[in-house]
């Protein structure tokens, strides 16, 4: 029996949802590069092999408008249909998917983490946020002045490569540990990023708090810094110390003064309860402080996301435009100045501030709630698979073949001898292109995702398929043999875009060329005219 065929909803009906800040889900669920090379400022990135993994967490609601698109790859429609299975009621494709949005006058974006990286720009256009170029920052430096540079990215970012003397303090950390970190108020302050949006946010948050220290940001951060010919820190370690580097005096109120003035909301565990009963509204409860304070205690049914990067990747953690978002920490600080950011963003964003210490009591990390695997899996352990891969590189060759759902990144770092890299999206073009085997074993990390594609693979092969157990992360636990590179690519590596700021070998031009990008983007964001930003 043929499936019914899926509502289309058209550029100018999403259009008027964001306009009227109505709970939408715009889902490109193409791989991360190929929706990094186009895509509308609210789309959010969901790749069609991972939906299992993701969706119910970032679309908690099951009746959540959704629009889903690709770009004509023919992915759209099947992961619509994997949301209904998921639940969903009310999921559509977009019409005529991106060349349907191109086609009726939509604006494009390229890169990631959009909406963040315009409002920054946005900030910095209206306020004026000040900066120092790379060249008067290695100037002081050089002179021993009274100056500290405080790293905004996160920790594993700075340690690959910093501002030399730079210290690691994530952005939501900064009006909290700034002052003890300068409490001369005559230092200098520099506030860095890898290119413009954490260094303009967190500039910015300590002029909006009220510091006392002359603050600027280092104008586009360590990509400035390498195309004025200056040297990067490789591997620093050097960052805040929780325990002694906070102002728990005057900091939160400079930062409730902030959240005030952007209109942020307050919550107590009452409006919690509240909430979670409102069958018709989206809302996200999220813990800002450190992965490690959270893992040490937080309160129950929140997640984490660390401030900085929830105001850099909003689109990620709140993949549904117009929903609630609540915050919370237990300084007063951190929770303010994101959800001061947020508010600006045009979200409907809480703080809780009514929750004891001794309520932060689950302990360790939340996993994502995922739903069970379509029909029986058949599972091997390492050992007989290092067996059988053993037997067969003797005397049966091409007996059993070794599919690798995880990352590219991960699979180049490390993977089973033998193994084909392949995005589960992608499979079948994969199996085409490997040679035919009589036994298949899927892998990934943990098999978590692996165990998805099982049924999918025997359907397309007729072969017998097992899953790893435990995944890759079990064989290296055994102490199997590993392989490196880029040795059995199935599948092209377009499952992440490379940003032209990470790490340390990105062409000039193209660290160039992305900085213009961003000097673009308010001009964007005017043409576009959905974003319902405002900067106090």
């Amino acid at each position: 029996m043929t499936a019914p065929a899926l509502p289309q909803t058209s550029f100018h009906q999403v259009r008027e949802a964001l306009l009227a800040r109505q709970e939408i889900a715009l889902l490109d669920v193409r791989e991360e590069d190929p929706f990094a090379q186009s895509h509308p400022l609210f789309a959010a990135n969901l790749p069609a092999g991972k939906i299992e993994l993701d969706a119910w967490t970032r679309i908690p609601r099951r009746d959540t408008f959704i629009v889903v698109y690709d770009n004509g790859e023919g992915l759209a429609e099947p992961a619509a249909r994997k949301l209904q299975q998921l639940g969903y009621t009310q999921v559509t494709l977009l019409a005529g998917g991106l060349q349907g949005w191109r086609d009726a006058g939509g604006e494009l974006f390229i890169d990631v983490n959009v909406p963040s990286k315009s409002f920054g720009e946005l900030v910095e256009a209206e306020r004026h946020t000040p900066s120092l170029a790379a060249e008067e920052v290695q100037a002081l430096i050089d002179a021993q002045a009274d100056v500290v540079v405080l790293d905004a990215r996160r920790y594993d970012e700075y340690h690959t490569m910093n501002i030399p003397t730079g210290v690691s303090v994530p952005g939501a950390e900064l009006v909290l540990r700034a002052q003890a970190l300068a409490p001369n108020p005559a230092t200098q302050i520099i506030v860095n990023c890898a290119g413009r949006t954490r260094s303009i946010i967190g500039t910015q948050s300590l002029v909006n708090a009220g510091i006392p220290n002359p603050v600027a940001a280092l104008r586009n951060g360590t990509i400035g810094w390498l195309l004025a010919g200056q040297t990067l820190e490789r591997g620093a370690t050097r960052r805040f110390d929780p325990a002694v580097h906070a102002d728990r005096e005057r900091a939160p109120q400079q930062a409730r003064s902030v959240a005030d003035r952007a209109g942020v909301q307050r919550a107590t565990r009452a409006d919690l309860a509240r909430f979670a009963a409102e069958a018709q509204r989206t809302t996200y409860l999220l813990d800002v402080r450190t992965p490690e304070e959270f893992a040490a205690g937080h309160l129950p049914g929140f997640r984490n996301t660390p401030g900085g990067q929830l105001v850099q990747e909003t689109d990620h953690t709140a993949a549904v435009r117009g929903a609630r978002i609540v915050l919370v920490d237990d300084d007063g600080v951190r929770a303010n100045m994101s959800a001061s950011w947020l508010a600006q963003m045009g979200w409907d964003v809480w703080v809780l501030d009514d929750a004891p210490v001794a309520d932060f009591n689950e302990t360790g990390a939340v996993a994502n709630t995922v739903p069970e695997p379509e029909g029986p899996i058949a599972w091997v352990t390492p050992a007989q698979l290092a067996a059988w891969l053993n037997e067969e590189s003797k005397e049966r060759p091409g007996h059993t073949a070794v599919l690798d759902l995880t990352t590219s990144a991960n699979y180049v770092q490390r993977h089973i001898p033998g193994a084909w890299f392949v995005i589960r999206s992608q499979l079948a073009q994969a199996v085409a292109s490997i040679p035919k085997a009589q036994r298949y074993v899927l892998t990934c990390g943990s098999s978590l995702l692996a165990r998805y594609a099982a049924q999918d693979l025997a359907r397309l092969t007729g072969a017998e398929v097992l899953a790893l157990e435990g995944g890759t992360l079990a064989w290296i636990a055994q102490g199997l043999p590993l392989e490196h590179g880029e040795t059995r690519l199935a599948s092209p590596r377009i499952d992440r875009y490379r940003r032209p700021y990470e790490g340390t070998d990105s062409p000039r031009e193209a660290m160039q060329a992305y900085l213009d990008w961003e000097f673009g983007l308010v001009e964007q964001l005017g043409r576009d005219g959905t974003h319902g930003f405002r900067v106090i």
